[in-house]
């Protein structure tokens, strides 16, 4: 049984209608919500780069900048003059060797005492410390001790021969020479 007045039924099912994605939409609010956010947080930083800091250091706020120009610098430290006659030095035995009478090979090292305030010797400064030690066979044997860090003494024990076994042997510092600092 056919209706006479409605039409037949199509033999294809009807597609449901085609809905547009929105993906490219998304993308694109996304990607222009991005643009904003940094172009703003620029705007930001460069506004505050031009009127925090910068302005606040150039604006005259009475006191505070006013005292900061009239500050006098930090004087440089001035430090003692070092000479020969700052330290005593001692003669320190590390070996000897005698051989009857025929005399002794005697190691000896430096021993420096500086007899001021070693804070008043400049830490940058380097000094060479001339000394003449006597007691050896063939006469004075000069040597040269550097002392740096106000603490630091570098030298290199020195050998000597005596006559005898009784001979004397001592030691003055001739010089000081300062390198730097």
């Amino acid at each position: 049984m056919t209706d006479a007045g409605v039409p037949p039924m199509p033999s294809y099912s009807p597609t449901p209608p085609v809905k547009k994605s929105r993906t490219g939409l998304i993308i694109g609010a996304s990607a222009a919500a991005v643009i904003a956010a940094v172009v703003g947080t620029g705007m930001v930083v460069v506004h505050s780069g031009y009127g925090g800091e910068q302005a606040a250091a150039a604006k005259p706020t009475g006191g505070a900048t006013e005292e900061a120009a009239t500050e006098t610098p930090t004087p440089t430290p001035s430090y003692d003059e070092v000479t020969a006659e700052s330290f005593t030095i001692e003669l320190r035995t590390t070996a000897r060797h005698c051989f009857g009478t025929a005399g002794c090979n005697v190691t000896v090292e430096p021993t420096l005492t500086y007899l001021g305030d070693s804070e008043s010797i400049d830490p940058d400064g380097v000094y060479e410390i001339t000394y003449e030690i006597h007691g050896d066979e063939s006469g004075p044997v000069i040597e040269t001790a550097e002392l740096s860090d106000r603490t630091s003494l570098n030298y290199t024990p020195s050998m000597i021969s005596t006559a005898s076994v009784g001979t004397n042997v001592s030691v003055e510092i001739t010089d000081v020479t300062a390198q730097g600092g």
